[in-house]
């Protein structure tokens, strides 16, 4: 349910693509460029959404879909270096600590496979719905349920640096 703002009604959930986005990839620049990406294709097909439906999926399968190509596509091509390191134009507080904060979180959720990361994002981070994170990625429940599950015990051995290792309980 959307708030009358005078605003269209994607401009709301712009804040929520950044995150995902920022947090799924790692990297600022390409995270923006995939929300643009995103908002571009949303806003010229906003006509094929349908009213009723939940807005915020339908944003996060076009982001979905929009990755998943982007990957793919990239598989083939070779990698292209940024030619723009100029950095910030505007004077912005010291965020060191913030960075070291974040640092070993990040650097755990990386070391996911890109499918558990995916999950844990949606479910953890954006609040959705196990079923509205199906929905998202184009996959059964089940299969949420049991990335999720997996992803979590693995950030937990990578977060009380156990690196990684992926032991089995026995009973």
């Amino acid at each position: 349910m959307e708030k009358d703002t005078g605003q269209h009604p994607i401009v709301a959930h712009i804040p929520h693509l950044r995150r995902y986005a920022r947090a799924l990839l790692g990297d600022r620049a390409m995270a923006e460029d995939l929300v643009q990406d995103c908002l571009e294709r949303a806003w010229s097909r906003f006509h094929l959404w349908r009213d009723g439906s939940n807005l915020r999926t339908w944003l996060f399968t076009i982001m979905h879909n929009l990755h998943a190509n982007a990957v793919r596509d990239g598989s083939r091509r070779p990698g292209l270096v940024s030619l723009d390191d100029s950095g910030a134009a505007f004077p912005i507080r010291a965020t060191q600590e913030d960075r070291l904060d974040l640092a070993p979180v990040e650097d755990a959720l990386a070391r996911l496979s890109l499918d558990q990361r995916q999950v844990v994002l949606l479910v953890g981070i954006e609040d959705m719905s196990y079923q509205q994170a199906a929905d998202v990625l184009g996959v059964p429940i089940g299969t949420v349920m049991s990335r999720l599950h997996r992803g979590r015990e693995r950030l937990r051995d990578l977060l009380a640096g156990n690196g990684g290792a992926m032991l089995r309980r026995v009973k």
